[in-house]
């Protein structure tokens, strides 16, 4: 899910905006008192998130962890945050902020597909309000525009490790969840030879 901040609306406090968020029918990030509109994912990027899923999911079927999409939201409280991954996993009990159980406070990996809208917030503010969250061992950005997997691994004092993988026959090791993302599963549906270099 991609959010622009094209659309703002009043501040809100938090309370004001999960309870306009539960009766939208759109989806809106929460940054510190700031309400952004998120807008619909393209083909690609649904393509993507769903075969990722799809891959983890089938991985993890038997395991004490969950895969959501991004329907499901994650609060980052140490920066005031509320938004949507495009996957969050948790391995272990999840936590929630509410008697809702629609709000994550605990992902052990986020993954966000990248768009050409959104890749500046992924690579970088939104980063570093994930590394906020103390759960959070894996970051995970996946390219739409060629067969590229980013994965930020937490190391000691807070550090980040990059591994890259890159073309249809590499694969990337998920060390926090136990998985492996191979490329040609996470790309199976996409079409590169209309992408202009």
């Amino acid at each position: 899910m991609s959010a622009l901040p094209q659309k703002s609306f009043v501040e809100m406090t938090e309370e004001e905006y999960l309870a306009f968020e539960r009766a939208s029918q759109f989806k809106h990030e929460f940054r510190n008192g700031e309400v952004i509109a998120m807008v619909g994912a393209s083909e690609r990027h649904t393509l993507i998130a769903g075969s990722t899923h799809y891959s983890l999911y089938g991985q993890l079927r038997d395991r004490p962890c969950k895969v959501y999409l991004e329907t499901m939201r994650v609060k980052i409280r140490a920066v005031k945050v509320n938004t949507y991954p495009d996957i969050s996993v948790i391995c272990g009990e999840p936590q929630f902020a509410d008697r809702e159980f629609d709000t994550l406070i605990n992902p052990t990996l986020i993954i966000e597909v990248l768009s050409p809208s959104t890749e500046t917030y992924d690579r970088g503010r939104k980063f570093s309000y994930y590394r906020a969250l103390g759960s959070l061992q894996e970051y995970v950005l996946i390219s739409q525009d060629s067969p590229h997997i980013e994965r930020y691994i937490r190391q000691n004092h807070d550090g980040w490790l990059l591994t890259e993988a890159q073309g249809l026959e590499a694969s990337i090791e998920l060390t926090s969840i136990d998985c492996t993302l191979k490329l040609a599963e996470v790309y199976e549906q996409i079409d590169f030879s209309d992408t202009e270099p």
